[in-house]
């Protein structure tokens, strides 16, 4: 074992949870154990759902890979546990995680940024009428996406090609989110891009292009078939494919990420404009995922990349100092 792994300490992969992506997170975990033990890294299974958190500051652990997918693991509550036990954990920081896990908060921030993300209604709970949810598609024409702004994996996902459809769809998306989001329909092709590091080491990996029968890139179909195609390296001419590595970096960076994380988006077909649609701050490691396919056409293995990662652990105050506050001396 290099001194570089066993400098790493134990770590803690968190994986499980309690959110509705549970049983993807289980299969993102327990491929990252794997690896980080075939490399040498005294990993350990931890879930939150069966043990209490507290017990990573008992037990010695060092640093956290965060496998978790969803509530209560990509959404800035987990890194704040682990920022007041001062344990190192990978990904975004406790903001960063947070406001990339609401779909609505994001999209605002890269708006403010001038970033191409699609338009969008939002109905709360008091609008989710009939009478409210009607005029949605005279907003944002038809077809249009409906889903819940805080869930990851196409979970509660629907698109919506007639006004007959509309209130079907926001029960749904309602079923996993109070609040839900209203998308415009961006027709063209969907690609994913990763990135890697944090500031100024920050780059992108090799976009990917997905290709789904008739488009339904669902939780099924993402990790349980073998029904949509990859294609990575994408094909795109270079400079489309320059374009959305630059967009994605920029998009990153202003939400405050670090680590890792990955952007999907659409390319629309009638200009070949690319539109940002979410950031992942915790992104699947399932053998379906694609962060581990975009690393492997850059020459990473999915070990070496693993490793990468938990190298990359980090804190927001790494001095164990809260924002404003200075440090005495005795």
């Amino acid at each position: 074992m290099s001194q570089f792994v066993a400098d790493l300490g134990k770590t803690a992969v968190l994986m499980g949870g309690t959110s509705a992506e549970r049983e993807i997170s289980l299969m993102s975990g327990n491929g990252v154990l794997q690896a980080l033990r075939a490399q040498g890294v005294d990993a350990h299974a931890f879930d939150p759902s069966e043990r209490d958190i507290s017990e990573l500051k008992r037990d010695g652990y060092r640093r956290c890979f965060i496998a978790l997918h969803g509530r209560f693991g990509e959404d800035g509550t987990v890194q704040g546990a682990l920022e007041l036990m001062r344990i190192p954990y990978t990904g975004s920081g406790v903001m960063a995680s947070s406001i990339a896990m609401d779909k609505v908060m994001t999209k605002r921030i890269w708006e403010a940024a001038g970033l191409p993300t699609p338009r969008y209604v939002v109905l709360g709970t008091e609008q989710q009428q009939r009478e409210n949810v009607v005029k949605v598609p005279d907003a944002l024409g038809l077809p249009l996406i409906v889903k819940p702004p805080r869930e990851g994996s196409s979970i509660g996902v629907s698109k919506v090609k007639g006004y007959s459809q509309m209130q079907d769809a926001v029960r749904l998306s309602a079923r996993y989110d109070p609040d839900v989001l209203c998308e415009e329909f961006i027709d063209g092709e969907e690609v994913t891009c990763a990135v890697i590091g944090s500031g100024a080491d920050a780059h992108a990996l090799p976009v990917v292009r997905i290709t789904a029968p008739e488009g339904a890139y669902d939780y099924q179909n993402k990790y349980f078939t073998d029904v949509v195609s990859y294609q990575c390296p994408s094909g795109l001419p270079p400079a489309e494919e320059s374009e959305i590595s630059r967009i994605v970096l920029v998009a990153y960076k202003t939400l405050g990420c670090r680590g890792w994380a990955r952007a999907d988006l659409m390319i629309r077909a009638s200009d070949r404009k690319p539109f940002l649609l979410e950031m992942n701050t915790s992104p699947g490691m399932t053998g379906h995922s694609l962060v581990p396919m975009s690393a492997k056409a850059a020459g990473i293995s999915y070990e070496a990349l693993c490793v990468q990662v938990l190298q990359l652990a980090a804190l927001d105050y790494p001095l164990g100092l809260a924002p404003g506050q200075t440090e005495t001396r005795p």
